[in-house]
């Protein structure tokens, strides 16, 4: 039987963070993945560089059924100290709009300063193996005393506290299951289901063919969704996003519509200002009084060309120079492009999301220590009903539920020893 004070199951950003960490406090720690790789969604995000943080990350951009939750942990390791780390280690990045932070060179980077941690803790890595179950004395097993044991295929394990990171269903070919959610189970722990998120919406085919040849344009929109019946006060204080657009063959993608998909549900429409910033119906009615251009001309001047062009289509009213239009087709005009207003049919699901919403309850974990209702068994990162914003926002709160573990687990120990 191999021994650890930790066991930590998942090897990806939240696991490894953990690992060195505790490492270095003095614990002796195994980390277990069933993958061969490691830490595969660093490896690709951000189109290889790894937005790793985000300056600006507070709880506000954070999604959970106790939005509270998160604070404790995000106020004890911020994105400084992650910036710090990343000095420490002679790793350049560069700052994007909005606080991103990137690598200047690779996400490998980012790998390789987690593994370098892990060493200088003496962190054990054991890849690929696969867990088959875990079983804990408090729970009646009456084959060992105290702790938990593991068995994995390589062989039986016996350790004083466990650590769940093995986050969602997202991206299910880099090796996502749902082994996190199944182990809260087992222990008795509450979920908030599961969903899709930072993910592309989808629509039906006949709906979207008039848009389809759209695909590949993209610009800047603002967009929110609220329920179909949403009053005015609702819609005050409903999430907005001003990020970009893209138009897809299946529907609509791109950062502004990443971000809104953690918030639109089955059912409720997105609203899009397609020219956010400018007043189109002064716009169009002052260029009525000015211009002899064709309508698609004067609008292909404030969006681009090829909307303008599918906007105006067939429509009689709008195949004219603007200077002979109704007042009333320059109105509806400008009110659709300033609130269109449409209704997905579902996402691309999981395996285009980029995070998966809802997990591990927050109510059955404490947010000084991310230790569950079952003592001694702990879950950080995205397997926890914690999801951040597009931005980074999700690898800091991997460092910072990562950091809080390995804190909490060492003075645990300190309190048994001491």
């Amino acid at each position: 039987m191999h021994s650890f004070d930790v066991v930590i199951i998942g090897a990806g950003a939240a696991g490894l963070f953990c690992a060195g960490v505790a490492g270095q406090l003095g614990l002796k720690v195994l980390v277990l993945d069933h993958s061969e790789k490691v830490a595969e969604k660093i490896r690709i995000s951000g189109g290889g560089r790894c937005n790793f943080t985000n300056r600006e990350a507070s709880p506000a951009q954070f999604l959970s059924e106790n939005p509270h939750f998160c604070r404790s942990a995000l106020s004890r390791y911020t994105p400084q100290d992650f910036i710090e780390l990343l000095q420490k280690h002679q790793v350049p990045f560069h700052e994007k709009h909005k606080g991103q932070l990137f690598c200047d060179r690779s996400a490998e980077d980012i790998i390789n300063l987690l593994l370098a941690e892990c060493a200088a803790g003496g962190v054990e890595r054991w890849q690929p193996c696969s867990v088959k179950n875990v079983r804990s004395a408090a729970t009646g097993d009456a084959s060992f005393d105290s702790g938990y044991q593991i068995d994995s295929d390589r062989g039986l394990i016996k350790a004083t506290q466990v650590v769940i990171s093995t986050g969602g269903l997202s991206i299910p070919k880099i090796g996502a299951t749902d082994f996190g959610y199944r182990i809260a189970s087992q222990f008795g722990l509450r979920l908030v289901e599961p969903r899709a998120a930072l993910v592309p919406l989808t629509f039906d085919g006949a709906g979207w063919a008039a848009y389809a040849q759209l695909a590949g344009l993209a610009l800047p929109v603002q967009i929110e969704t609220n329920p179909a019946d949403a009053t005015p006060k609702q819609r005050k204080k409903s999430v907005v996003f001003s990020e970009d657009l893209l138009f897809t063959h299946r529907g609509l993608s791109g950062p502004a519509v990443l971000q809104i998909s953690s918030f639109w549900r089955e059912g409720q429409p997105v609203r899009i200002n397609l020219a956010p910033g400018t007043d189109l119906n002064a716009t169009l009615l002052k260029a009525k009084n000015q211009s002899r251009k064709l309508i698609a001309n004067e609008l292909g001047a404030l969006v681009p060309s090829r909307l303008a062009d599918a906007w105006v289509g067939d429509e009689p009213a709008l195949q004219r120079p603007i200077s002979d239009a109704p007042d009333k087709a320059l109105q509806t005009l400008a009110a659709r492009l300033a609130d269109w207003q449409l209704t997905p049919t579902g996402t691309e699901g999981y395996k285009k999301a980029e995070v998966t919403t809802g997990g591990v309850d927050t109510r059955d974990l404490s947010s000084q220590s991310m230790e569950s209702t079952q003592p001694g068994l702990y879950f950080i990162g995205e397997v926890v009903d914690v999801t951040g914003w597009l931005g980074g926002y999700n690898f800091q709160w991997a460092w910072a539920s990562g950091f809080a573990c390995a804190q909490a687990m060492a003075a645990k120990k300190a309190g048994l020893t001491g």
